[in-house]
């Protein structure tokens, strides 16, 4: 086949594929499939008892149980009927496990087991109302809790609403028990990042200073991106000088604490309304001193209509060496978006600089989009917690390009493409969520995704960027 047919149609593949879920947290994704979402995709859920006196096949692990509740499938499994689940752990007499079963008339079973209070809030779960906050209410009450496979679902669950549903449970939060897990040295990373995020929302000016500190802290175990938004959600304007000083104008900044700040004010620029756009973009501007991590932002300049920084990127695409000239692809994608005729003659002068950077520009990206201001209690969707922008944000490690072996530029400018050309037909910006999608298609999606990608990767490189023939990846 021939090599740009073939990349035809992987690009578009990987784009209608890409993975959407709306996100409680914009910082922190559901770690599986919540135990609600798993009972509503299987063909049958019970509670069944290990049958006393029962030998388990020790080769094939499986154990006959009897069913003692059919919480779904009553068509298909009654009360009392004796299963042949496979299980190679212990079984012990009467011990209880949760059953899911699919395939019918002969349904195969996954099992987990379950204690007296996991049965309990199982049957609880399968109750629960059809409104997000009224679930939350019921879930909030299970983080953190002492079994790990409840305080895992409850955060699970906070993982997957929409972030309105959140906001509206503001008067049911802990805020001294948010405060405590969120300065717990031993609290995980992901977790943390859903606590301060509801911080956030029932917080206020007593908690900066414990904020502030965390923030100067050395050891921020974790988190850094959902302080900064904390931080700035409560501080409002007035916190963006410490953020600056720390991490954006800061050129001794390690890049992850950098990024991570980047994220916060992407979310405060593009989905809240506390701090005008107007007021972050100077942050960013900060970033362009730092040309190996300028192509972090150019695209958010872009699309939120900032057309002040012409001459400076034009300076940034003509300064670029051999570290850096990665730069250069999303310059062109800025200035390509400018309205502005100085944008449309600095192309002119860059295309004799290098027309090689030109080209993929036209070939691999649309013209970003201008994006509105945010509106009160937008979604808070759009930021890295979503799979394909991490793959993007892990393309972007210099060392590990490096160490690779191959052309930075290149392979940035092809993860880029993935997520900018995806922006423009709507489906994904960093990425926008539009959907709600179940975890286990999540990561199917995923990992279709990242094959794409790769063998787009290893075309551009066993082509060495040879000039594409077809006419119709011409951009227009």
């Amino acid at each position: 086949m021939n090599r740009i047919v073939l990349f035809g149609l992987i690009l578009p593949a990987a784009l209608l594929l890409a993975p959407t879920q709306v996100s409680a947290c914009p910082f922190c994704s559901a770690v599986s499939q919540t135990l609600r979402q798993e009972m509503a995709t299987m063909d049958a859920v019970v509670i069944a008892e290990s049958i006393p006196g029962e030998v388990q096949n020790a080769e094939t692990g499986m154990i006959k149980m009897r069913v003692v509740k059919v919480l779904s499938g009553e068509e298909l499994v009654q009360a009392g009927q004796v299963v042949t689940p496979v299980y190679y752990g212990k079984v012990g007499d009467g011990r209880r496990f949760m059953l899911t079963g699919v395939d019918p008339p002969n349904l195969q079973w996954s099992l987990m087991p379950i204690t007296e209070r996991g049965e309990k809030y199982l049957l609880q779960v399968i109750q629960l109302p059809d409104n997000d906050t009224l679930r939350l209410k019921f879930f909030h009450d299970y983080l953190e809790d002492e079994e790990p496979m409840l305080a895992r679902d409850a955060y699970d669950e906070f993982a997957i609403t929409p972030y309105d549903a959140v906001i509206a449970l503001k008067d049911d939060m802990d805020h001294d028990q948010l405060v405590e897990w969120i300065q717990d040295p031993e609290m995980p990373a992901d977790r943390k990042r859903l606590y301060l995020t509801m911080l956030g929302v029932c917080g206020g000016p007593d908690d900066l200073p414990m904020l502030e500190k965390m923030l100067r802290s050395e050891q921020k175990q974790g988190g850094l991106d959902a302080m900064v938004a904390c931080y700035l959600t409560l501080a409002g304007e007035d916190g963006l000088p410490l953020i600056d000083e720390l991490f954006l104008a800061n050129r001794k900044a390690p890049y992850t604490d950098t990024y991570a700040a980047i994220m916060a004010i992407r979310f405060h620029g593009t989905e809240s309304d506390v701090i005008p756009r107007s007021a972050l973009l100077p942050s960013l501007h900060h970033i362009l001193d730092r040309p190996e991590l300028a192509d972090l932002v150019i695209s958010d300049l872009a699309r939120w209509g900032d057309w002040s920084q012409i001459e400076r990127l034009t300076q940034l695409f003509v300064d670029a060496t051999e570290d850096n000239n990665f730069v250069r692809v999303p310059v062109v994608n800025y200035l390509r978006a400018c309205p502005k005729p100085e944008a449309a003659e600095a192309l002119k002068e860059l295309e004799k600089i290098d027309p090689e950077s030109v080209r993929r520009s036209n070939i691999f990206f649309a013209k970003p989009i201008v994006k509105p201001q945010p509106g009160p209690k937008a979604s808070s969707s759009v930021l890295p917690a979503a799979p394909a922008a991490n793959l993007v944000a892990m393309a972007r490690s210099r060392q590990s390009l490096a160490d690779a072996g191959r052309s930075a530029d290149r392979q940035v400018a092809v993860q880029d493409a993935v997520a900018d050309t995806a922006a423009a037909v709507g489906l994904a910006a960093t990425p926008a969520a539009v959907m709600p999608a179940s975890n286990r298609l999540g990561v199917v999606n995923v990992v279709i995704l990242a094959l794409a990608t790769m063998l787009i990767v290893a075309w551009l490189a066993l082509t060495s960027g040879a000039p594409a023939s077809a006419a119709g990846f011409e951009s227009q």
